[in-house]
């Protein structure tokens, strides 16, 4: 079996639960935010802290930025090799898209946990 270094998942199936199941995080937490802003009256630096306060909160949030690495990680990959033929060009995208996936990961890492 020929595996591709590029993908996340280790065959076309594997990509495609890890994009579904990434896909139900990422819409669990939009929906959980959107519930916060429509039953939080006034959202103030105070609320939005204590909100993030909560271990579960933050693990939340941290499943769902590993969520949407995998999610874009996988979709770049799929995106790009249907659409950029030049084999060059391509994995310059794949490279510097990945690095920047990866740094808003890092990013929202030290942002959730630093506070």
């Amino acid at each position: 079996m020929v595996t591709n270094a590029a993908t996340l998942g280790r065959s076309g199936v594997h990509d495609f639960i890890l994009i579904r199941a990434s896909a139900i995080i990422l819409t669990a937490y939009a929906l959980f935010m959107v519930g916060f802003f429509l039953s939080t009256p006034q959202v103030t630096y105070t609320v939005w802290v204590n909100l993030f306060a909560q271990t579960w909160v933050k693990v939340f949030t941290l499943i769902t930025l590993l969520s949407l690495l995998v999610h874009a990680w996988i979709g770049l990959w799929q995106v790009l090799t249907d659409y950029v033929k030049a084999v060059a060009v391509r994995i310059f995208l794949q490279f510097v898209l990945n690095v920047a996936a990866l740094a808003y990961l890092v990013t929202g890492i030290v942002v959730l946990w630093g506070v």
